[in-house]
């Protein structure tokens, strides 16, 4: 029995989550995120949750750590010294791409193409074939190879993504690549397309590999001196990583694919707010993590998130499995400005750890949502504690500012830029929800991140929500999530069979291969064979269609039920989808074979808490401004009974978050520290 210590690293402060595995008491910290070296914020974080719990760093059971660095590293261009080997003939597949225009450019002319990745001069063809079954029709030429090589090195070259054609039906060619590179080069970060995706489509294979050994440097060193300083004070500390697919694995798993990171942190969120509205008693819902960059939001479904196979960070296609998260460029950090046509924008610009907002004091020169949230009266004077103080005069000057260029007061125009940033989460919100025949009013809308509460409600009224849920600690729930995450990895294999010709013994035999090596991949992270599952999914799709939809195959079904399941079941999950189906009239194509082995992993006991033995009382009272100034009271959270029901306006307080509830909305709390907020009939 020791301390478990759950870390989020976000864009502006670290989340922490320590639970006693003695008592199973929780504590729940921040403190501000260290971008230029994120391992430094990772290692004061287990040093600040060990004081608190006044334990010695030799009881430290498991550290869990969920991060954006990979994300970051994407998002802010890092694309220095980053080279491609390709297949003789291929030097323009980056180029090339896909020869189509994202939605919302309805003609071309005006479509600018992103920065790519990696520029045509850092592109090399290598010689070798291979046919689409793996067959191989040329071989290596290493000589060659290794002359390609030094020329990417020469030009500046630090990492090196390899994508041949058709190495997902055989890695054999790549593989000898990747030991020529290590064997003469080893200093060169590598990432083979096989391992990374062993999938057809070479575009997006090229491309999920890229960013793979974009972030491998960023990534791979902050992991191993966080492990290493870990270890040294700590020594058989598991360190575990969240993966975008919601499951955890061992840091050096992680590190040797990072591009599974790239949604750490939002995925962890996902994971606690199920956990919590399960409790509560909710089992579709809607997500919001506003933090202090960016807010992300999903749906989740009888308390089951959803998956994609395919995302795109920032203009850039990723293959990799994880949850189905939209990002909006809206938080706390976001920056209010005016733009050219004098129009007031909010975002996506943002303030971030330093300098910050105008308010925290160090350095920040330009108005951000945190700081219109302190003039409107809706933030206290301090955060996390007392930690940080709070400027608020700095930040009415800035309103007031801003306000001249809009010929309007300081708490109009903050109250202005409080409304853009909630209608940005409603955009993204309508994304996972109406635009896939979804109305966003039949869910319970879970509000969490640091900033969630300051806008839950107005977000609410935009969708006719009318039930939110406030998570105790929401602006430490992604820190939760890790606690309450399983082991996870995902395996994929390319195998495009017709079911009219298939053969069923073959379809079994790769789906066992496949979930082999997921059982002695789940075992070797230590998790024992009876806390493991494997879930069958296979990637399936019309004949003659370009996309495929996703069949799960139901725990229990006999190998073969389960692949006649999966061609049943196609039918009905493509009317689902996309509203009509084909069946007896077209024949069903298998893509991909998927398997997900999970390890169960201990979950903490969230234990009934009925509060105080009376109500609590408002400790203080302050002007806030809705539509005009208010004297509205100031709750503790902490004190607040069980069934406790405060009537807005009101502000609720805690460490970490600062909830709102406006006139015409109500917030009750419940048996396990939820506040359930309610939007008053009629109004």
């Amino acid at each position: 029995m020791g301390i478990r210590i759950a870390i989020d690293t976000g864009g502006t402060f670290t989340d922490i989550i320590a639970i006693n595995e003695a008592d199973g008491s929780m504590t729940a910290l921040k403190t501000p995120s260290t971008p230029k070296d994120p391992s430094i914020g990772l290692l004061k974080s287990i040093e600040k949750a060990i004081e608190g719990e006044k334990a010695d760093i030799s009881n430290l059971a498991m550290v869990l750590h969920g991060s954006t660095v990979a994300t970051n590293a994407v998002l802010e261009h890092k694309f220095d010294g980053l080279g491609l080997l390709v297949t003789k003939g291929f030097r323009h597949m980056i180029e090339i791409a896909r020869q189509s225009v994202p939605d919302g450019y309805g003609n071309s002319y005006f479509w600018v193409k992103p920065p790519r990745l990696v520029p045509l001069h850092m592109v090399r063809e290598v010689p070798g074939r291979l046919l689409y079954d793996g067959t191989s029709v040329e071989p290596i030429d290493e000589a060659e190879t290794i002359e390609a090589v030094r020329e990417l090195v020469e030009d500046g070259a630090k990492c090196i993504a390899v994508c041949l054609l058709h190495s997902y039906a055989n890695s054999e060619h790549e593989q000898n690549i990747g030991n020529l590179i290590n064997k003469h080069f080893p200093d060169v970060f590598v990432s083979l397309s096989s391992e990374v995706l062993p999938e057809y489509r070479e575009y997006e294979r090229a491309m999920t590999t890229l960013v793979d050994v974009l972030v491998k440097p960023y990534c791979q060193t902050y992991l191993q001196h966080a492990a290493d300083k870990i270890a040294s004070q700590s020594k058989e500390t598991p360190f575990l990583i969240m993966q975008s697919s919601g499951g955890v694995v061992k840091y050096s798993t992680a590190a040797q694919k990072p591009v599974t990171m790239l949604l750490s942190g939002p995925a962890a969120g996902i994971l606690g707010a199920i956990h919590m509205a399960k409790l509560a008693g909710y089992d579709n819902i809607l997500t919001s993590d506003v933090g202090g960059t960016s807010t992300d939001v999903s749906i989740i479904e009888n308390q089951t998130p959803m998956y994609t196979s395919s995302s795109m960070v920032e203009s850039y296609p990723v293959k990799t499995p994880m949850l189905d998260i939209v990002t909006v460029g809206s938080g706390g950090g976001s920056i209010a400005w005016t733009d050219d046509y004098g129009n007031l924008k909010v975002g996506p610009q943002s303030a971030g750890a330093d300098p910050g907002p105008i308010c925290y004091g160090n350095g920040g020169v330009e108005p951000t949502v945190t700081d219109a949230a302190l003039v409107l009266g809706r933030l206290p004077s301090e955060l996390i504690g007392g930690e940080i103080q709070l400027d608020a005069e700095a930040a009415r000057a800035a309103f007031e500012t801003l306000g001249k260029q809009h010929d309007m007061p300081a708490e109009e125009v903050a109250a202005g830029v409080l409304e853009l940033a909630a209608i940005s989460q409603v955009f993204g919100i309508r994304q996972v929800t109406t635009t896939r025949g979804r109305d966003p009013s039949n869910y319970t809308m879970v509000a969490f991140g640091g900033a969630g509460g300051l806008f839950a409600t107005e977000v609410a009224d935009f969708l006719n929500i009318k039930t939110i849920l406030s998570p105790p600690n929401p602006g430490n729930l992604c820190a939760l999530g890790l606690h309450v995450s399983d082991v996870r990895r995902d395996y994929i294999r390319t195998l495009v069979r017709c079911q009219s010709a298939a053969d069923k013994n073959e379809i079994i035999n790769a789906w066992d291969e496949i979930a082999n090596q997921g059982l002695a991949d789940i075992e070797a992270e230590g998790i024992p064979k009876d806390r493991i599952r494997v879930v069958y999914v296979a990637d399936m799709r019309y004949l003659g269609e370009g996309h495929e939809v996703q069949v799960t195959v139901p725990d229990g079904l006999s190998k073969d039920k389960a692949v006649s399941f999966a061609w049943e079941k196609f039918h009905d999950v493509h009317n689902e989808t996309f509203g009509f189906h084909y069946k007896g009239e077209q024949d069903v194509e298998i893509v991909n074979l998927r398997v997900q082995a999970i390890g169960e992993q201990y979950r903490p006991k969230i234990e009934v808490d009925k509060g105080p033995a009376s109500p609590s009382k408002p400790k203080a009272s302050r002007s806030t401004y809705w539509d005009s100034w208010i004297e509205s009271p100031i709750y503790d959270r902490t004190s607040l009974q069980s069934n406790q029901l405060i009537s807005g306006p009101a502000i609720i307080e805690e460490y970490g978050s600062t909830i709102v509830v406006p006139v015409n909305w109500s917030a009750t709390r419940d048996d396990y520290g939820n506040l359930v907020m309610k939007k008053e009939i009629g109004s």
